[in-house]
């Protein structure tokens, strides 16, 4: 009986649907996936490597921070196994939730720029952001998918609040 059942759920199996992968040949899936993707509850595991499949191997995220009275502006430039290595652990036992609240995009042939602003949360329940800000993000098309080349981001200050055209109407 074992000798029957074994090749009969082998084959069976090979007839279930394969779960849909994304194909990435909208801006939209792109940016909805990467700000599902980095967000959780405190305690819940991201999917780094769907992370990593949105973008060019050479590509870079760069945190940056405006000049102050009292500092110069800085930035610092990842890969994204550096972001995951730098920030991976803290997202997932602190909670992090990123909500995209606008989206400004210019296009031109393969190429695609997005200055996309963001909520930043501790929780899905969170009322309040705990940060704001804007991620520009750059986008290459292959003929296929669109692609992740960097997102540069700058965190909203008192003396930096985020300009009105790029907030919700």
């Amino acid at each position: 009986m074992k000798r029957i059942l074994l090749p009969l759920l082998l084959q069976a199996a090979a007839y279930l649907p394969l779960a849909a992968q994304p194909s990435y040949a909208q801006q939209d899936e792109l940016l909805s996936t990467l700000y599902s993707v980095i967000s959780g509850e405190a305690g819940e595991a991201r999917d780094w490597g769907t992370f990593r499949e949105l973008f060019l191997p050479e590509a870079r995220l760069a945190p940056s921070r405006a000049a102050t009275d009292s500092t110069k502006g800085s930035y610092r430039v990842l890969s994204p196994e550096d972001y995951i290595r730098t920030s991976g652990k803290w997202l997932e036992e602190n909670g992090f939730f990123e909500k995209e609240i606008h989206r400004s995009t210019q296009e031109y042939g393969s190429i695609a720029h997005v200055f996309s602003t963001y909520e930043s949360y501790r929780s899905a329940s969170g009322k309040e952001p705990f940060a704001r800000g804007i991620n520009s993000i750059q986008l290459f098309h292959d003929g296929e998918r669109w692609w992740i080349l960097s997102i540069f981001w700058m965190g909203e200050t008192a003396a930096h609040p985020i300009p009105k055209e790029y907030l919700p109407d």
